[in-house]
């Protein structure tokens, strides 16, 4: 099959030979046809198989024929991520040269007044990030009524960042008779149900089990301590130990984590960057850029980078942490192996992922395969009870030195108390309780007050500059 065959316009299909590409994915010959047809479409596909063009290429196609108004859109994509978004336009003006379409792209991280220069323009396709989106819409800068296809992509990703109640919103702000394309690696129940209400009648095209990982991927992975650091120095000894290793990514599941490793990994001098969410927009564009052009040679990051980042050329993925959600496996080692070629995916376990890994497992549908001696996550259990009991016991022991310590005071013999010299005669202070407090009127002394009354209660303690006989006035003079 060629895409000839999929009813594209010449100007796209002329872009396409261009680019390269002679036969279409499994999930671009199915889903192309049937949005070239108007109809709602439900796409599941691995990572890696070409999701994006299976959107772009007919959009454009629809698009010869009309013209965008200023603050109307005529096309809207949302995105999870920068990233994600940023790289569908590149896809717009790689397959869109032979058109003058109008593309504006809404994201964090850049000024509004460009942003709303290129609206007032009027925007052929408008791709944007949730948040950013309903920021224009609120501020008056962005009119929806006039958005003909909807598109979400990584609808999965959505609902782990928490964009589903402004995907809702969104949906709600566009017209019903909108078309609308939903495509995903995964299909957790949640997003089954946002299907259900906003897409009617949708073509289901599932070219893949959902959350299976593709055959050219092979999935390996090893032991370590759960140690940090034996960590680190497992997966120096994993990068420096891969002879075909061109490039390779590295995901943690923590921000700190992400920036503990990268200075790790320069200190033992390796070609690395880091990107997480916390940097700026342009910050994470050019550590994205320069390990496309091969200026880096390791990347380490958050799964900011695991949905979606079209990087033909990456040979490794390595998870130095197993993900938090299983079906982020999936597209964490979707980065390498794709478009046909081959990857490496290696993931480093520990004695604390045993739940982690079977997780995985279920959700792939097969058990990953040692590299080197497995871990007995039996004995971890049982060294990581050891080491809870000694603490225990060692804090044990902390806490029962004090209480011994009082008790050895306790029992040791009082020392004789000294009497200062010339307190021996001292009168006997009487004890507070037997010094009843005498009646006494408002403005009015104690009657029966002494004068010298004691405002010591021992007088074992009295420094001896006290003791001397005070002087009068008179005879001071």
């Amino acid at each position: 099959m060629s895409f000839s065959t999929l009813g594209l316009s010449e100007k796209v299909l002329a872009a396409v030979e261009a680019s390269g590409y002679t036969e279409p994915t499994a999930i671009q010959a199915g889903a192309i046809p049937y949005v070239l047809e108007r109809r709602d479409v439900l796409g599941i596909a691995q990572t890696g198989t070409g999701k994006t063009a299976s959107f772009t290429l007919p959009m454009i196609t629809l698009l010869e024929k009309g013209r965008a108004r200023a603050r109307m859109p005529r096309t809207l994509i949302l995105e999870p991520t920068r990233e994600l978004a940023a790289q569908v336009e590149d896809n717009f003006n790689r397959y869109g040269v032979n058109h003058k379409l109008n593309v504006a792209l809404l994201i964090g991280g850049v000024s509004f007044a460009d942003q709303d220069r290129k609206l007032e323009r009027g925007a052929d396709v408008l791709i944007a990030t949730p948040g950013r989106l309903l920021d224009h819409f609120e501020r008056g800068k962005l009119l929806l009524q006039g958005v003909d296809i909807l598109v979400i992509d990584e609808a999965d990703r959505m609902l782990d960042m928490g964009f589903i109640p402004d995907i809702e919103r969104i949906c709600k702000l566009i017209p019903f008779t909108r078309q609308t394309l939903f495509f995903s690696a995964t299909m957790p129940s949640e997003i089954q149900r946002l299907t259900d209400t906003f897409l009617q009648n949708p073509a289901r095209v599932e070219v893949a089990k959902a959350s299976t990982t593709a055959d050219t991927v092979t999935q390996r992975i090893v032991a370590a301590d759960s140690e940090d650091y034996e960590k680190r120095a497992k997966l120096r000894e994993l990068i420096e130990g891969s002879d075909d290793l061109q490039n390779a990514i590295v995901f943690c599941n923590r921000k700190r984590d992400v920036a503990t490793l990268f200075r790790s990994l320069v200190r033992h001098e390796f070609s690395v960057g880091a990107l997480h969410g916390d940097m700026d927009q342009r910050s994470r564009m050019t550590m994205l850029d320069n390990f496309k052009k091969g200026n880096i040679k390791v990347l380490v990051a958050s799964d900011v980078a695991a949905r979606g980042l079209d990087i033909p050329s990456v040979s490794h993925v390595f998870n130095f942490d197993l993900p938090i959600h299983a079906e982020d496996y999936v597209h964490r080692i979707g980065r390498t192996g794709r478009a046909g070629r081959d990857g490496t995916a290696i993931s480093i376990v520990t004695g604390k992922d045993e739940k982690a890994l079977q997780a995985i497992n279920e959700t792939i549908g097969k058990e990953l395969e040692w590299a080197g001696e497995p871990l007995d996550f039996s004995v971890a259990a049982e060294e990581k009870k050891s080491r809870r009991r000694s603490s225990r016991t060692s804090k044990d022991k902390g806490r029962s030195r004090k209480p011994k310590a009082e008790a050895q005071e306790a029992a040791a013999p009082a020392e004789a108390e000294t009497v200062p010299a010339g307190l021996e005669e001292q009168p006997e202070v009487p004890a507070l309780a037997e010094r009843r407090p005498q009646p006494r009127t408002r403005g009015t002394r104690r009657a029966n007050a002494p004068k010298d009354e004691a405002i010591f209660r021992n007088a074992s303690h009295i420094p001896a500059f006290l003791l001397r006989a005070t002087r009068s006035k008179a005879q001071s003079r």
